[in-house]
């Protein structure tokens, strides 16, 4: 028998490809028809999150050591350069396959079984009039406009904060255009739950704050607006051999995970062009950190249908874990321990027996 060769590169499996690999099965979960329609909405919401971390950390250390000039080989003979276009062409094609199962089979699903994901254009008198009155009692007082000009920098966007840019052109000098942004307030809800009889009716926050710009602009003309949303470094760098103070120094680099460079822009699919670029300009990206969506910016927030839909049909069976049982001669979970071994099955098992 030869044994296999430890320095052939084909007998090694890349480390971010097989990650992908992996949440590319998690979809197949949303995607299967076996599965309760809300589950599978839970799924995706499950490999949008996944995704974020994928980016926030193993795609921004990928990012940082080309920076820093490594051009190594890794056991599976990729070069890092290579390995960034495997991970731009697996990613591309998973957002794509996310929104096609998202707009595609999901939404469907949803609506035949009287749960609907509302537009604007969609409202019925009763669903405006509460749009109108959340966004004066809720939204409206959370809004900061900021307008992009030589006297108001862009603003700091923080990671994974939804945003929604505007493209804006002041009446008076109609031959200029300037960028706006506003931060969706982390305060709200991402979908809003609308009154329904008969339905459960959600509309999604960001569409509501760019319904709403035309208060908040006065002398701009809104041209073109799009939700955004920048996925940031948040790796940690510590020098603990330098740090005086190792808590300290934690807790700093927690603050700052929110601050780190640029690695992934989300925008929906219809945005400006003009928007695209001033954006993908500002955080210093490249057009394959760009991630064009056809649907709401940010599936994760998906999680909250299921949550805020009590269809219990449309879920899995609630799961009882079996509880341990003490012989009649133990008083508790020690003295059993010492009569004989035992062994617990988790999550079949319930943990409550060794939880004090």
């Amino acid at each position: 028998m030869v044994r296999p060769s430890l320095d052939n590169s084909a007998n090694y499996i890349n480390r971010e490809a097989s990650w992908l690999a992996f949440n590319r099965r998690v979809l197949e979960e949303a995607e299967d028809a076996g599965n309760p329609v809300l589950e599978r909405v839970k799924f995706l919401a499950i490999t949008a999150s996944n995704l974020d971390e994928f980016f926030e950390v193993r795609v921004a250390g990928l990012v940082q050591q080309i920076e820093d000039g490594y051009t190594e080989a890794g056991p599976d003979g990729l070069t890092l350069l290579e390995e960034r276009e495997v991970v731009s062409r697996e990613s591309h094609e998973l957002v794509d396959d996310q929104y096609h199962c998202w707009n595609e089979q999901l939404r469907p699903l949803l609506t035949e079984n009287g749960i609907r994901v509302l537009g604007l254009h969609e409202l019925d008198t009763r669903a405006r009039e509460f749009v109108d009155q959340y966004c004066e009692r809720e939204l409206d007082l959370l809004l900061t406009p900021v307008t992009v000009d030589p006297a108001h920098p862009f603003p700091r966007v923080i990671n994974k904060a939804l945003c929604v840019a505007f493209l804006l052109r002041r009446r008076r000098r109609a031959s200029m255009t300037y960028t706006g942004v506003v931060t969706v307030p982390r305060a709200l809800p991402r979908l809003v739950r609308l009154p329904s009889e008969g339905t459960v009716d959600f509309i999604f926050l960001a569409d509501l704050v760019a319904h709403h710009a035309s208060r908040m602009y006065h002398g701009y003309d809104i041209v073109s607006a799009a939700a955004f949303r920048v996925t940031r470094n948040s790796n940690l760098y510590l020098a603990e051999e330098e740090s005086r103070n190792l808590l300290e120094s934690v807790r700093t680099e927690l603050h700052n995970r929110r601050k780190g460079d640029a690695v992934r822009l989300e925008i929906e699919a219809d945005a400006d062009p003009e928007i695209i670029e001033r954006l993908r300009t500002n955080f210093e990206l490249e057009p394959w950190q760009v991630f064009s969506v056809n649907g709401p910016v940010n599936l994760s927030r998906l999680f909250n249908i299921y949550e805020q839909t009590e269809h219990a049909e449309l879920k899995f069976k609630p799961f009882n874990s079996r509880e341990l049982r003490l012989t009649g001669k133990s008083q508790d979970l020690f003295e059993e321990l010492r009569r004989h071994d035992v062994l617990l099955h988790h999550p079949f098992d319930s943990y409550d027996a060794v939880v004090y």
